[in-house]
């Protein structure tokens, strides 16, 4: 069972995230919040596997929340609702370790997808919010995408394999039984990914597997 802690200022929003994740027998909501400092204190209380987080809230905002999470409870993995122009705020996320990232208006699919892939220990980011990220981070998208394949050049056919499953938001099991290996040597593949791009996590990974164009962004 994955338990999931949900975040957002508009009772609407909550009602409706929690009805999409009730539509999954494996996930259950453990409790709602209308602002970040309830949110950090619930994921205190209950320890949750997965927390969803609206950027905008009162009290404490979702980034400072995230961050908070991060460092106190770093067993619960962050998800950032979000929406279009704010971009700002999702390049901020990143470095505070979020595993995903949502459009609130997104299809209902990529909000179970999430929250089984981060609970898994994956990253996963809405392809039409990887786009706005890798556009917000670079500028200028051809010269970014040229750094990305220079970069994941340097990777071993496999490794590139690996990285364009990750960037899907596939958990280790499932790139392991998608490429047939055991999951011990998939670890590896990503520790060295990690290690061969100069980046901190599996977001960060993800998204230069987008630049560099090795996942269909589109699913």
């Amino acid at each position: 069972m994955i338990r999931v802690v949900l975040a957002d200022d508009e009772a609407s929003v909550r009602a409706t995230v929690r009805a999409i994740l009730e539509t999954d027998p494996g996930v259950e909501v453990l409790a709602e919040a209308a602002d970040g400092r309830a949110a950090v204190d619930l994921v205190l209380r209950h320890r949750p596997d997965v927390v969803l987080l609206d950027v905008r809230m009162p009290e404490l905002d979702g980034l400072s929340a995230a961050a908070e999470i991060r460092r106190s409870a770093s067993a619960t993995a962050v998800v950032i609702l979000t929406t279009f122009g704010e971009d700002d705020y999702i390049s901020r996320a990143l470095g505070d370790g979020a595993s995903g990232f949502l459009l609130k208006a997104g299809d209902p699919r990529e909000l179970l997808a999430a929250v089984r892939a981060v609970a898994d220990g994956a990253a996963f980011l809405s392809p039409r919010v990887a786009r706005r990220v890798i556009t917000r981070l670079s500028g200028d998208r051809l010269s970014r995408s040229v750094v990305a394949r220079k970069l994941t050049d340097q990777l071993t056919a496999r490794e590139r394999e690996v990285l364009a499953l990750l960037a899907a938001g596939r958990s280790n099991a499932e790139i392991a039984k998608a490429l047939s290996l055991v999951e011990g040597t998939v670890k590896t593949h990503v520790s060295s990914i990690l290690n061969r791009l100069g980046v901190r996590n599996r977001v960060e990974a993800a998204i230069l597997g987008y630049e560099a164009q090795l996942v269909d962004g589109d699913r």
